[in-house]
């Protein structure tokens, strides 16, 4: 039976903001936060995949598991590649590859991920949700996912565009606010890094585009909680408003 892990790349060279991995929040580092909430999923084992000593530290410090990668990749995603090679996984295992910047992403969205991906033998998929107030449209720190069909927590449907910012003329109830969560069987994740960077990606910083830009078919399912990408200091502050009201 095929297993899943997740996998979390991590890396200290974030030009937006810098050190974003060990800023704290709550007394707890950006990274931990997601860490702590990938194992609350209670689906596999958690990794962190870095490249700094300083991220390997802390995680160790703390309880958590790292692996030890490259400096030179360009995205998390060749980091999660590397780490997963270490991990000796089956072609049909599944990766979870969690975003180190999410840490509002909830353990109950990572399962449900992991468990209808498993029921209908996705290979490829990722979380989203709703959008609701319209300035999220125009905000490029958003990203926005474009599904053929609508989904639910439940029911999927395949990704047909990701950008960063809608036309609001071309606004409709199939699209949504992107997570920075992916899940892919081995042998797909393996197909993905050996593309080619293709010219959307290229054009939108995005690089889902490169899969559907050489037909590979990523399905998106509706998560039931809310989470954004700490990308910004407003991100952070943002963030640390919210956990100051859940810690009340």
């Amino acid at each position: 039976m095929s297993k899943s892990v997740i996998i979390i790349p991590s890396r200290l060279a974030a030009t937006r903001l810098p050190n974003k991995p060990l800023l704290r929040v709550n007394e707890k580092t950006l990274i931990m936060h997601v860490y702590e909430k990938a194992v609350k999923s209670e689906i596999g084992d958690v990794y962190v995949a870095t490249c700094d000593d300083e991220i390997a530290n802390e995680v160790q410090k703390n309880g958590g598991k790292i692996i030890t990668t490259d400096a030179s990749h360009e995205s998390g995603t060749d980091r999660v590649f590397e780490a997963a090679k270490k991990l000796d996984l089956q072609q049909t295992d599944y990766i979870i590859n969690v975003q180190g910047d999410e840490p509002m992403i909830d353990p109950l969205d990572i399962k449900n991920l992991n468990f209808v991906s498993k029921e209908k033998n996705l290979d490829f998929s990722t979380l989203a949700f709703n959008i609701s107030n319209n300035d999220n449209y125009k905000e490029e720190n958003i990203v926005k996912v474009f599904t053929r069909d609508k989904i639910t927590n439940l029911s999927t449907s395949v990704a047909e565009n990701f950008s960063r910012k809608v036309n609001f003329k071309n606004i409709s109830d199939k699209i949504y606010h992107h997570y920075g969560i992916y899940l892919y069987k081995f042998n797909t994740l393996e197909k993905f890094v050996k593309l080619d960077h293709s010219k959307n990606e290229k054009i939108e910083k995005l690089e889902q585009l490169r899969a559907l830009d050489n037909n590979m078919k990523i399905y998106v399912l509706l998560a039931s909680h809310f989470s954004i990408g700490i990308d910004t200091i407003e991100n952070l502050l943002e963030y640390k408003k919210i956990m100051k009201k859940t810690k009340k």
